[in-house]
């Protein structure tokens, strides 16, 4: 190419004066402790008069990827004193091996094999009847992508039959592995924690996932007992559990939330990060990218299956010594209920729940949460088991749909005395004063007085009202910020304005709201903690986890109705407190009607039709209503400044009222459309 240019002359510059990188060798060589970095510049170490010659086996290092996977923690191998270091085969080294002179290395074997640590001197070592890694041994398994593996907004969620056919499971793990390395993550010396709502194939997708992960480099796992691990809890596992060294990094959830279980229903994973919180839109566009062009999957197939049934660790060794991992069964429950502790005063709510004329419902919809309301309700707040229905969790939800509205809890609301449309039905008599329900994975809930329906619009705004009732709020100065999705009813706006608080409209996502939770943590922006924040799909929560939390609202209830009932004194009611909310801040109406399991390319060929006549429904008067706006809801985050688009098509009325339409991105087969009044 030089002769290509007039006048162009060769300049000889010698390896003393700069180090090219042009394939492994290269690299590993300038890795090592034969090159010191001086101002920047990478120079011979002190007392290395000339490069040594590093020739590693071209299949085996034709990649960086392979040359990292069998570097020991990261780190070469000592070649200061060396002259020449040559490898052929899949060989292991570390910065524990020190090499002199002359050197040769050679595995025939089939699988990769550990250079002991110790001094080589103008030596040939041969590894290939050494020990292997035994259970550890990586096999890399084949794949070819496969469509639909775009997470929604909650996750990846298909037919069960979908995720058990092939690699379909294994290729999101394995792509969600590959997006982490890209950001630099460290998966090695930290913790990756797995658990679910206990659906059918939860188990199975436990070991699945712990074997991927141990090839993956992770040295340390965590599995929920009997794998049921709620949303929230799991929130609270990677913020709260363990000490600095065994900090979890972040959490697989199989989950499909409400969608019901079993071998012909729906199955689902969505990944946590760091923060407790979903995975941001940035990783789950680069986990699906993975996913498009996947080739391959590792995992470690000898290593032996976990009981999640059993508390306790496994320890797994390298036949060679090389490398020890432990996968242990840990208990999901303890560190959620703990963290609740903290938040609430637990001795004003036993108060309450001791009144004789005070009593309580939960319904655990046969979803993860049954464990965790009988630690919370029964062993700490000493109340008979009877207060709970539906608290043995079943993999396909006892045939049910766990997702607790009016349509689906129906032993809650038969006991609650309302119809599916929240009216009172029969007699007042015997009815519970508070009855509560949660879905599937433990972050959604509804909340009913005696023959009372409180809906999830109304019940964030009346806990925004009443935040101060709540120590975790108390303590700090009271709240700062409250957030809605976009569909969400605008009672709490009201609320808003009359204690000037800060208060966000976002898209439908949890994770919308862990940015503004984190935005000062973070991002070095505002903080807008304590905050609190909530979506009409019966979803409430506040900072002191990353995601909606079922039970949290159940107890946040609790501790508003024990502020306002003095011992001695007449009860004060669910029903009292929601109408005395509506005549402090005004009423705001509310209804959602939901169209599952449509076709999916005409539900999306309606919405298109909708999308682009916006511009000329603007204006339109339908039925003595003029259409003010009609738009597309396009969000831009205030913390991290990126777009969501396409969040959902809006009419927005003169008088304040809205109608507004979206796609559902949790549906796990065809297409879910719902239409919010």
């Amino acid at each position: 190419a030089i002769e290509c240019f007039k006048g162009a002359t060769a300049i000889v510059v010698p390896r003393t004066r700069f180090a090219p990188v042009k394939k492994c060798n290269d690299l590993l060589l300038l890795r090592s402790d034969a090159y010191a970095c001086v101002n920047s510049v990478p120079v011979l170490a002190e007392g290395v008069s000339a490069a040594p010659s590093v020739s590693l086996d071209s299949k085996k290092y034709k990649l960086v990827q392979q040359l990292e996977a069998n570097l020991i923690g990261g780190s070469a191998p000592s070649l200061k004193s060396c002259s020449s270091l040559t490898v052929k085969g899949d060989v292991r080294l570390s910065s524990k091996n020190v090499f002199v002179g002359n050197v040769t290395i050679k595995n025939e074997s089939d699988e990769p094999k550990t250079l002991p640590p110790g001094r080589y001197e103008n030596t040939t070592i041969d590894l290939t009847a050494a020990p292997g890694l035994g259970a550890l041994k990586v096999s890399t398994l084949k794949t070819q992508p496969i469509d639909g593996q775009k997470p929604g907004t909650s996750g990846l969620r298909k037919k069960t039959a979908v995720f058990t056919e092939g690699k379909y499971l294994h290729n999101f793990v394995q792509a969600t592995f590959d997006a982490l390395k890209s950001t630099g993550a460290d998966l090695e010396c930290q913790t990756l924690l797995i658990g679910g709502d206990g659906r059918y194939y939860n188990d199975t997708a436990i070991n699945i996932i712990t074997k991927i992960a141990l090839a993956n480099g992770i040295r340390r796992v965590w599995v929920a007992k009997d794998g049921l691990a709620s949303t929230p809890a799991v929130s609270a596992l990677i913020r709260e559990g363990g000490p600095q060294w065994k900090k979890v990094f972040g959490a697989f959830i199989l989950t499909a939330s409400h969608n019901p279980g079993g071998p012909s229903e729906d199955f689902g994973i969505k990944y946590n990060c760091e923060n407790g919180g979903p995975a941001p839109e940035k990783l789950t566009n680069a986990i699906y990218k993975n996913t498009t062009t996947i080739t391959s999957i590792k995992m470690c197939e000898g290593c032996p299956d976990i009981d999640p049934t059993v508390l306790g660790e496994t320890v797994i060794e390298a036949r060679d010594g090389s490398r020890r991992v432990s996968v242990e069964v840990v208990d999901g429950v303890a560190a959620h209920v703990d963290l609740l502790r903290t938040v609430f005063d637990l001795g004003a709510i036993k108060a309450l729940l001791d009144r004789p004329d005070f009593s309580i419902c939960f319904d655990a919809m046969h979803g993860v949460t049954g464990p965790y309301a009988k630690a919370l309700f029964c062993d700490v707040l000493g109340q008979p088991q009877s207060c709970l229905i539906n608290a043995v969790p079943k993999d396909d939800f006892g045939g049910h749909h766990a997702d607790p509205n009016l349509t689906y809890a129906v032993d809650l609301t038969k006991k609650m005395g309302v119809d599916r449309l929240g009216q009172p039905v029969g007699s007042a008599q015997g009815v519970p004063s508070l009855g509560a329900a949660s879905d599937g994975d433990g972050d959604r809930n509804m909340i009913l007085g005696t023959q009372f329906f409180v809906t999830p619009s109304d019940s964030l705004a009346i806990l925004a009202a009443h935040a101060d009732c709540i120590p975790f709020f108390a303590a700090q100065g009271g709240i700062k910020a409250v957030a809605r999705s976009m569909p969400t009813s605008g009672a709490v706006d009201r609320v808003a304005q009359a204690k000037n608080l800060a208060l966000f409209e976002t898209p439908t996502g949890w994770k919308f709201f862990g940015n503004l939770m984190d935005s000062k943590a973070l991002f070095g922006g505002t903080d807008y903690t304590p905050f609190l924040c909530g979506e009409e799909s019966f979803g409430t929560g506040s900072d002191h986890v990353r995601e909606k939390d079922g039970l949290w609202a159940v107890l946040a209830w609790l501790q508003i109705l024990a502020a306002h009932n003095a011992p001695g004194k007449p009860l004060v009611t669910v029903e009292s407190i929601v109408k005395d909310h509506w005549a402090t801040y005004g009423r705001n109406y509310y209804c959602r009607y939901d169209y599952e399991g449509v076709d999916k390319p005409k539900a999306q060929a309606m919405f298109a039709a909708m999308t682009s006549a916006t511009e000329d429904n603007t204006g339109r008067v339908v039925q003595g209503n003029t259409i003010a706006t009609a738009d597309v809801f396009e969000y831009l985050d205030p913390v991290d400044g990126s777009i969501s688009k396409n969040q959902g098509i809006r009419f927005l009325m003169e008088d304040g009222s809205r109608v507004i339409f979206r796609l559902s991105g949790t549906a796990g087969s065809g297409a879910t459309g719902r239409m919010y009044i």
